[in-house]
């Protein structure tokens, strides 16, 4: 009972009087109690995410010595002696604690024997992934702190694996029965940071690695030599994150000279002062971006998210009006661009995407002569199909990939999402696009234009704690249980529970449900937050008629589904 856990924790010799405060502090208030010891933090299959405070569903060094532990252990189990050697990079973002969850980690590794390779401030995830391949780690993988998008009181903690992307199966269950096995608070090995460095343990890296992560990132321009680079006028902010150093670096060395960075969000601040939420599918974050652009003459803001993994954008449009491409439409935009302006592609080459991503990028590619593919959501399973097609496991030259969560990967440097490379690409298709006397906002009617008119949205309800919890697995539970036949006046054609297994994909709790008319209905329990998602896309020739399909949609699918 979760009561008893509460007082297991406040009489444990091992937190501190002020961890204990923390815990006295919320003695009268049975609820927090509740949510932070009804259960353990999840530790999933690519790492854990929680709010940050005491308790054992919490975000807290002893969660993070846990998984730690586990992940030790399965190292040594699975690869010996060499594993050890080969070591583990960690890097941190700018989040509260992230310094102190990542000394935590590297400590932990070092205390079983591990060696660690440990940035020597804060970086992306981008390059976390990246060190993990150029370090050679390849037995061991790499662990990131950080909470991407997520609220301030957030912070987690990702793995990787030994081709730089975030771990899966076989590996990421065996590696979460392993962290489930160890004793919290008495099965943790540490060793302090002067003996770690002294037995060679501890290695930190720095600005070297910077380096050849910027060369490769350069090698992935579409058009490196596009022309009136200086013509072209961008705001940019890494909204109190880690990019600004490396994405501000690669637009000034690829000649992009009129680069406006928001000095209010440019210092990386984990209590993100400027923005609630700092997320770039938020448009409320552009707010200092568009005043700034407006004042400057800028017809683009690229802002990323605190870890510098996603990009988003907002543009000019033909009113000389701000408007915020969404993550599909960002993702479809590089598609077009790409299939029209890479030379020389392969004839296996291949598009991925995931199931909750538009399915125009389907009928771009295949209109192209080239390959789509889909996967579940998770940049991990894009970075898998990566690794498949290295080792001739499946037939496909990689291209691009994205999620539409603003995730996006141009080249294979890394395996994951890269704001760095994207935030690039996106100043060079903006320079094309105005040479030619367009815009992104054109280029993007055009597509819709071109191919039809496919438009998304996403909708998060966010649920929060036990009852929270419960209310998302009744509705997901309740989508199962229902024959759907019809909804909002059109009959259904296929239903896909991918718990069930589809295409070849491995289990997930994820309802998708195909209409009539090509509507796309999908119901997915987020991983890293207290949230259920709606994901509605529709398609029509007309505009207005597919306006006002997803207007009707967005009220009553969610109705539909909390009310079954």
């Amino acid at each position: 009972m979760y009561l008893d856990e509460y007082k297991k924790w406040l009489d444990s010799a091992m937190l501190s009087e002020n961890e204990k405060e923390e815990l006295r502090s919320i003695a009268n208030d049975e609820k927090e109690i509740e949510s932070r010891f009804y259960t353990n933090l999840s530790f999933g299959t690519a790492g854990m995410r929680g709010v940050r405070g005491i308790g054992k569903n919490r975000m807290n060094k002893y969660n993070i010595r846990k998984a730690t532990q586990g992940l030790a252990n399965y190292i040594i189990e699975a690869t010996g002696e060499s594993g050890k050697k080969k070591g583990v990079a960690i890097a941190y973002d700018s989040r509260l604690d992230s310094v102190e969850n990542a000394i935590n980690t590297a400590m932990t590794l070092a205390g079983n024997g591990i060696k660690v390779y440990l940035f020597e401030g804060i970086r992306s995830t981008p390059e976390l992934s990246f060190a993990v391949r150029e370090l050679k780690a390849q037995a061991d993988g790499g662990i990131m702190i950080t909470a991407s998008h997520n609220p301030k009181e957030y912070n987690g903690y990702k793995v990787y694996w030994e081709d730089g992307a975030q771990i899966v199966d076989p590996q990421a269950t065996a590696i979460v029965s392993a962290v489930e096995a160890v004793d919290i608070f008495n099965g943790i090995k540490l060793m302090d940071e002067k003996e770690a460095i002294e037995k060679g343990l501890l290695i930190y890296i720095g600005e070297k690695l910077d380096d050849r992560y910027i060369e490769e990132v350069k090698k992935n321009s579409i058009n490196p030599n596009v022309e009136n680079k200086d013509k072209i006028k961008i705001v940019y902010s890494p909204l109190h994150g880690v990019a600004a150093r490396p994405v501000e670096r690669i637009l000034k060395e690829m000649g992009y000279t009129n680069v406006y960075p928001v000095k209010e969000q440019e210092q990386p601040d984990g209590n993100f002062p400027t923005c609630d939420y700092a997320n770039p599918e938020d448009t409320t974050v552009f707010k200092l971006s568009t005043e700034l652009a407006d004042k400057m003459g800028a017809e683009i803001c690229i802002a990323n998210d605190p870890d510098g993994d996603r990009v988003g954008l907002a543009v000019l449009d033909n009113d000389g009006k701000w408007f915020f491409p969404n993550g599909n439409q960002i993702g479809i935009l590089f598609a077009e661009y790409i299939l029209n302006h890479k030379k020389d592609i392969p004839a296996n080459g291949t598009m991925i995407t995931t199931v909750v991503s538009t399915p125009l990028l389907d009928t771009i590619v295949k209109k192209n002569g080239k390959k789509a593919l889909r996967v579940l959501t998770g940049f991990k399973y894009i970075g898998e199909k990566i690794r498949q097609f290295e080792n001739k496991e499946l037939d496909g030259t990689f291209l691009f990939g994205f999620e539409e969560a603003i995730g996006y990967l141009v080249g294979t440097h890394v395996r994951d999402k890269d704001a760095v490379v994207a935030s690039m690409i996106i100043a060079e298709m903006a320079t094309t696009f105005k040479n030619n006397g367009s815009s992104i906002y054109n280029e993007i009617i055009k597509i819709y234009e071109k191919y039809g008119w496919r438009l998304e949205t996403t909708i998060p309800v966010t649920k929060k704690g036990k009852d929270g919890l419960e209310e998302i697995q009744k509705i997901m539970k309740s989508m199962r249980v229902k024959a759907h036949t019809e909804i909002a006046g059109v009959k259904v054609k296929e239903y896909r529970d991918y718990q069930k297994g589809v295409d070849n994909l491995p289990k997930a709790d994820v309802i998708q449900i195909v209409l009539e008319d090509d509507t796309y209905l999908t119901v997915r329990p987020s991983g890293t937050e207290p949230k259920i998602k709606f994901y509605i896309s529709v398609v029509d020739s007309d505009k207005k008629v597919a306006e006002e399909k997803l207007a009707k949609l967005e009220k009553e699918f969610i109705n539909y589904a909390e009310n079954l």
